[in-house]
């Protein structure tokens, strides 16, 4: 008896441990079916017909510097766009900033001053960013920081990999997936970044385009 008592304690474990096993085993088999019928392009994404313009539009969350010649008081630094996308400066109170250029911006408070001083001379930088939720690229998956990072042209999936923070240990980097809109389609391309950053394969580092999102899966389970 008492040995039956020991092989069924020591079975018990094996048996527990065998069960999760074929339950992990059913998890990822139905998880790869789901993948699979995701079709994935076998060509790399279009690098130049998508490129977007050169002018960054200010977004709701930036910051930024406002300078007026000769008028010290009137220049500020560290102004916040609200959440409603719009800005206070002196004299110029609720100027809409969000979706205008910095420099379409500055125009527009020269033309707000001009009631009070002559000829006014305003510059606007955007010292801090986060861009338009339409022009980030978001990156989900086993990445050491997934977020979504501001689109910055000429931005390649290197960039965003060193945004993120590289990627966990438990990442299947050449199993990541690259997902755009493409005239309203969605498309979605393979992109090996082990290769990339443990092979140092230059041709897996593609142009990332505003509205990309990256899915890094991890590669095992224990």
């Amino acid at each position: 008896m008492t040995h039956d008592m020991k092989s069924n304690s020591m079975g018990k474990p094996f048996r527990d441990h065998t069960l999760l096993l074929l339950l992990a085993s059913v998890f990822l088999g139905t998880l790869l079916a789901g993948c699979a019928n995701d079709a994935i392009e076998t060509s790399s994404p279009e690098q130049t017909a998508q490129l977007p313009g050169a002018d960054y539009l200010i977004a709701p969350g930036d910051t930024l510097a406002v300078f007026v010649w000769a008028e010290p008081d009137l220049s500020i630094v560290n102004v916040p766009v609200r959440p409603d996308g719009k800005i206070t400066t002196p004299l110029a109170e609720d100027i809409v900033a969000a979706g205008k250029t910095a420099s379409g911006l500055a125009r527009e408070i020269e033309q707000e001053l001009r009631a009070y001083i002559r000829k006014p001379v305003v510059t606007v930088s955007v010292t801090d960013f986060v861009g338009l939720y339409s022009k980030q690229v978001r990156v989900v998956g086993a990445a050491v920081e997934p977020q979504s990072i501001p689109y910055r042209d000429g931005m390649s999936v290197l960039d965003v990999v060193i945004a993120i923070g590289g990627l966990t240990e438990f990442a299947n980097g050449n199993k990541a997936i690259l997902i755009r809109n493409v005239d309203g389609t969605e498309k979605r391309y393979r992109v090996r970044l082990d290769d990339l950053i443990n092979r140092g394969r230059i041709s897996e580092n593609i142009q990332v385009l505003p509205g990309d999102v990256l899915i890094i899966p991890e590669g095992r389970l224990f």
